[in-house]
């Protein structure tokens, strides 16, 4: 009987061990299962979530560009372009959105017979606007000449771009500076164009906001042609031009103003590359000192006049421009700078040797640095000025 309830014993301890295996088994299997659904669940959830991106992705490039932008783009479509080349064209121009999809879309419809030639697109213009126009053709030769032409010379003020356009269109200097005092057109033109014009429009005691603002360019003008549209196009110039730096401009600490100020400076005082950047690192290492820039160009702005030399009178005149008297940028930019004078104070040379004054030989146009007072005031004796 002993050994009998022993063997008992065994028998269920075996089948105790193979029912934990088993239960364990079917425990592992749950496990297995529930993650392998979990993993099924966040699959689904990224497939739907990309699809979601990717098809709002889609919707938005089939829309134009920007519907408030009527900016007339030149856009030059070779022979024998295809379809994927003119979509990188258009891209690049800033005319659509989205190459790609541009792509998907015209394959999509079957749309063929591009004509080659130059075309003029807005970025308000939809694809199916676009796709019409390229089935049409475009013109074999360049966009007809303008009637006239505005140049904006580099350093020239508001004041002197009225003039310009006075002389080469209907529009006389009067209708123009009332437009840039115009604060409903000013708005729009923000709205186009935030990233540029946020921090001008910020700006406190500024004469004209869009000072330094208007790019040094050869500007069309053809008969009809609005005010507003032509000042359009300089502004969207400048954004064009500004656009691959704004980053810079914000690494540097910097609003567009504030570059667009020095770079103003800059513009006026130096001549060449070289002396550009020095300027600028003059510049910066005075305001690191909370030194005033005492630019001369600062002093003519505030006093709306073009002099050889200034008095002490003139550097006290008194004007929040006035950069003898007030330390910092001031208001903002005193002409429309190159891009040039942008790119310098981008990256100014030499700070490391502490410049803080410069004066220019005007015989010889060279340009002698100072680290201090003294050191600059024996400078400007031994030139003769």
């Amino acid at each position: 009987m002993a050994n009998s309830d022993k063997n008992k014993q065994y028998e269920r301890s075996d089948n105790d061990q193979v029912s934990q295996k088993k239960h364990q088994r079917a425990s592992e299997r749950r496990v297995v299962n529930s993650i392998a659904g979990w993993i099924i669940v966040i699959i689904v959830i990224l497939i739907l979530t990309f699809g979601v991106l990717g098809y709002n992705y889609v919707q938005e490039s089939l829309q134009p560009l920007n519907s408030n932008n009527h900016q007339e783009i030149e856009v030059k479509i070779p022979v024998g372009s295809s379809n994927k080349e003119i979509a990188s064209r258009l891209q690049q121009k800033k005319i659509i959105r989205s190459a790609t999809v541009f792509n998907y879309y015209v394959k999509s419809h079957n749309y063929t017979d591009f004509q080659a030639g130059y075309y003029t697109f807005k970025p308000s213009m939809t694809l199916t606007q676009i796709v019409a126009r390229l089935q049409k053709g475009g013109s074999s030769e360049h966009i007809a000449q303008p009637d006239h032409n505005v140049l904006v010379r580099e350093g020239v003020t508001i004041e002197q771009i009225g003039d310009a356009i006075s002389k080469n269109t209907p529009y006389s200097k009067k209708q123009f500076l009332a437009l840039m005092k115009d604060q409903k057109f000013l708005k729009q033109l923000q709205n186009l164009y935030p990233q540029l014009l946020e921090s001008t429009m910020k700006s406190q005691n500024v004469r004209y906001h869009l000072e330094g603002y208007l790019f040094p360019a050869t500007y069309p003008y053809y008969n009809g042609m609005s005010l507003k549209k032509l000042v359009t196009t300089m502004v969207a110039k400048t954004n064009q031009e500004l656009t691959p730096y704004y980053e810079q401009i914000k690494a540097k600490d910097l609003t567009v103003q504030q570059a667009l100020t020095l770079a103003s400076l800059v513009e006026r005082e130096g001549v060449t590359e070289k002396d550009r950047r020095m300027i600028a690192g003059v510049f910066f290492n005075r305001l690191d000192e909370n030194m005033p820039l005492q630019s001369d160009i600062s002093v003519m702005y505030a006093l709306n006049k073009h002099k050889r030399s200034l008095t002490n009178k003139d550097t006290r005149v008194k004007s929040p421009y006035n950069l003898y008297k007030n330390a910092g940028f001031g208001p903002g930019p005193f002409n429309s700078p190159s891009i040039n004078s942008v790119l310098a104070v981008l990256n100014p040379a030499e700070r490391d040797k502490g410049y803080l004054y410069f004066v220019a030989n005007l015989k010889t146009g060279k340009v002698y640095y100072s680290t201090n007072y003294s050191q600059h005031l024996d400078t400007n004796s031994s030139i003769g000025q």
